[in-house]
């Protein structure tokens, strides 16, 4: 059965995405994924994609962060280009009222400047005419033609496109379990984890939803741990 679920994927609704989560819990939960969003560098993935771009002359360089979250990827990026001295000017949304709070709390800490949202991806107006748009850790959460509808989305708005994901594997399953307990005590993470590899697309998947999406020339490669990163430019 562990082997079949893994061949095909297996979506299971995730106890983050449940509307009546309490707060408490679903504080307790994004803390425990900053954690693991940390130790398997999710936004040097999106980082180091973003460096193959270049801002136009003088202009900052628009960025949308998708289903944003705790926020620690788009903050962890703000740092990067400010060192960089990179001209990011970063939007973040996400559907949950409690991400974008504890989000924002965050900014606020470290004087970041960027515009949180509470936006729903798939059915709210994003804002337009972005250099790039990204999310990282989203598309597993997504039946298949919500995948594919957002991947249109995305490129409806953006010059590029950038998907960081999990790739299911045993090695990932295996990885989520484990690395869920050593980093957090959330319940909820240590659920969600496993089921969120069960739930991912594996690479030639991915490629092929953008495809149906109509993101004619995307492209897909596999980066550690167990995941994927999906690129596209508009023509």
């Amino acid at each position: 059965m562990f082997l079949r679920r893994l061949t095909i994927r297996h979506r299971t609704p995730e106890l983050m995405d449940q509307p009546e989560l309490n707060p408490a819990e679903h504080i307790s939960a994004l803390r425990g994924l900053e954690r693991i969003n940390r130790w398997s560098f999710s936004s040097k993935i999106i980082w180091r994609a973003l460096q193959d771009l270049t801002p136009k002359d003088g202009q900052p360089f628009q960025f949308l962060d998708i289903a944003c979250g705790a926020g620690d990827v788009a903050l962890s990026l703000w740092q990067k280009a400010k060192r960089a001295n990179f001209p990011l000017q970063i939007t973040a949304c996400d559907i949950s009222p409690v991400a974008i709070e504890y989000a924002e709390r965050k900014a606020r800490q470290l004087n970041a400047d960027i515009s949180f949202r509470l936006i729903d991806a798939l059915n709210g107006e994003l804002p337009p005419n972005q250099d790039a748009v990204a999310c990282s850790l989203f598309l597993h959460h997504l039946d298949e033609d919500d995948a594919i509808r957002l991947l249109s989305r995305m490129a409806s708005i953006g010059r590029h496109v950038l998907v960081n994901d999990l790739s299911r594997s045993r090695l990932g399953y295996s990885l989520a379990w484990i690395v869920t307990r050593l980093l957090t005590r959330s319940h909820i993470v240590h659920v969600d984890g496993p089921l969120s590899v069960e739930g991912a697309f594996k690479p030639a998947e991915a490629l092929a939803l953008a495809k149906k999406a109509g993101l004619r020339g995307a492209s897909v490669s596999r980066r550690w741990p167990c995941r994927f990163l999906l690129r596209w430019s508009r023509p």
